[in-house]
Parts: structure tokens; sequence; C-alpha cells
């Protein structure tokens, strides 16, 4: 919590990641992180005309002020949080649930994989596009859909787990808020070429800045649950330190190259980059990505809520031996 005690910290993250796994996200009307890209939508629609420089100063003014309302609006709640109490704890709990979303993204891959394992082409091409991914979806083969749906795992991670939760525990409630702001802007605008270059161009920098940490550390936690759910440990550090430079982004190579390399499958976006030695995905490998991302992300909270705790010990023990 802001201000609040390790103790307290691990309780609200611990709760936090338990309402996500049991009951996902609510319906977009509801959500925080919905509101901000209709901001951001918005923001876009009123200034995204001018020359490229006007374009630049626009997209920085409209990423950085939904940022600070977002941040803003989530220091309010957090400090409301500290003044409750106990009942502050869970108040602070689902507003950091709400900056995150795994149940969902795990639901999302089960279904791409249930669709291609009944054969349908057609289906699974939309939902990887719809809930997924961002890049045309229309002629994908079995293969390439697969690779998007495991892709998305792995960098979504990420994008909706590691960052807000590290930018969490380091600012508080605000953090979480300005990072989901920032990564929807990213996704929303951070596109190299077209009309969106310059726009996003600001976004698109600050999410590279912002998940440098959490990229790496998600990348890590995948390779090492890997051997959790069956998946290889070895191959998934090979294929990160091997591959993680070959994507445009600077952080997205490493968890997808992780993944590629403890499923031991290739991930290929057509024309962008191809990761991993292995066979070609299929819907198997969609649903093992889905429980590997989720073992992850368990085992992260176990942690960061069992090192928390011992803090809350250790620094409890200084001062009564200090009396």
């Amino acid at each position: 919590m802001n201000g609040g005690s390790p103790s307290s910290t691990a309780v609200v993250v611990a709760l936090a990641v338990t309402l996500d796994l049991l009951v996902g996200d609510p319906p977009n009307r509801w959500h925080p992180v919905a509101w901000v890209g209709q901001l951001l939508g918005e923001g876009r629609r009123r200034t995204g005309k001018g020359s490229p420089r006007e374009l630049l100063i626009w997209g920085a003014i409209v990423v950085v002020g939904c940022a600070a309302l977002a941040g803003f609006i989530a220091w309010v709640v957090g400090r409301l949080g500290d003044a409750l109490g106990p009942a502050g704890v869970i108040l602070e709990a689902i507003a950091l649930k709400l900056s995150i979303s795994i149940r969902d993204l795990a639901e999302a891959c089960r279904s791409v994989s249930l669709a291609l394992r009944s054969g349908d082409l057609e289906e699974a091409r939309r939902l990887v596009g719809y809930h997924l991914v961002s890049r045309p979806t229309a002629d994908l083969h079995q293969g390439e859909v697969a690779s998007a749906a495991i892709e998305s795992a792995a960098e979504n991670l990420t994008d909706a787990f590691a960052g807000p939760l590290v930018c969490y525990l380091v600012f508080g409630l605000a953090g979480a808020y300005v990072y989901r702001t920032v990564n929807t802007a990213d996704a929303m605008f951070g596109y190299r070429g077209g009309e969106l270059e310059y726009f996003g161009k600001v976004c698109a920098r600050m999410d590279d800045i912002i998940n440098l940490i959490p990229a790496r550390i998600s990348a890590m936690w995948i390779a090492g649950s890997a051997c959790l759910v069956g998946a290889s440990t070895r191959g998934s550090w090979r294929g990160m330190l091997r591959d993680h430079r070959r994507t445009a982004s600077p952080n997205a190579g490493w968890t997808m190259s992780a993944m590629a390399g403890a499923l031991g499958v290739t991930l290929e976006k057509r024309g962008a980059y191809r990761l991993g030695e292995g066979r070609e995905p299929g819907p198997v490998d969609v649903d093992r990505s889905a429980r590997l991302m989720l073992v992850a992300a368990t085992s992260i909270t176990a942690v960061v809520a069992g090192c928390l705790l011992l803090r809350a010990c250790w620094v409890e023990g200084f001062f009564l031996l200090a009396r």
C-alpha cells in the first residue's frame, strides 16, 4: 500500500492476484483500463492531425496527460485505502487487480487452441485477432495462428502482470496505473510507419523504458518455471540468450524467445522475426504456453509476497530487539 507496511503490501498483492485468477476482468464498461483506452482514443481523435512535429508533440501531450490523470486518481484511491485500515487493504487489492489481467489472457489463448483443435481455422484467426494481437490475421495458417497466441501469452506476462506489479511495488497504486496507461497507449499508437509513426513515437519510447526491468524478470521467470509444466528450462534459457535481440522491440524478444525455447517451437511473425529452432507450434503448445504463463505469474506472486512478509518479520524483530 502507499505508505503501508510490507505485510499489508504482501496481502494486497496476494489478494489482487487471487481475485484475478478467480473472477477475471469485469465488463469493459466497468474497467478502468478500458476507460483509459477510450480517453486515449478520444485524445487521438481530437489531436491526431498535422505535421510530423505537431503529431509528435500532441502524441506526447495525450499520453502524458492521460497517464498523469490515471496516476492521480489511483494515488487518491491509495491514500483512501491507507485511511481505511483493514478495509483499505481490500479496496487497494481490488484496484491493483484491475491493473492486471492473467485469467482472461489464458482463457483467450485456450479459446484459440479449442478452435484450432476443432479444425475451425477461420474462427481461430478471428479469436486471435480479436483478443490477442493487432496484426492482420485473415491469411495466417494454423502454425502462425498458434504462434501469435503463444507470443501474446509470453509478452503479456510482462504487459498485463509483471509490469504493473513492479511499478506498484516501487511507486504504489499510481505507478501501476501510469504503467498501464503508457502500455495501452503503446498498443494503440506505437506503430512504425503509417499515420501513427509520429503520434505514437513518444509512448513507444516510454513503453520501452518502463519495460526494461519487468520484461527481463518475466523472461527469467518463464525459464525458471518451465520445468514445473513439463517444458524445458534449459531450452528456455538458451533460446532467450540467443534470440532476444531478433525483435524490433528491445523487450518483447526476451519473453517470446524464452517461451519458444521452453516449448521447443519456432515462433514467427511473417516478415518481422523468427524465434526458436524447433517445430511449428500447434494447439497443444498454445495450451502449454497459457499454463506456463499462469505458473510463472503465480510463482512471482508467491515470491514477492513471501519476501515482503520476511521483510516485515525482520523489521518487527529488529525493533523488538532494540527495545
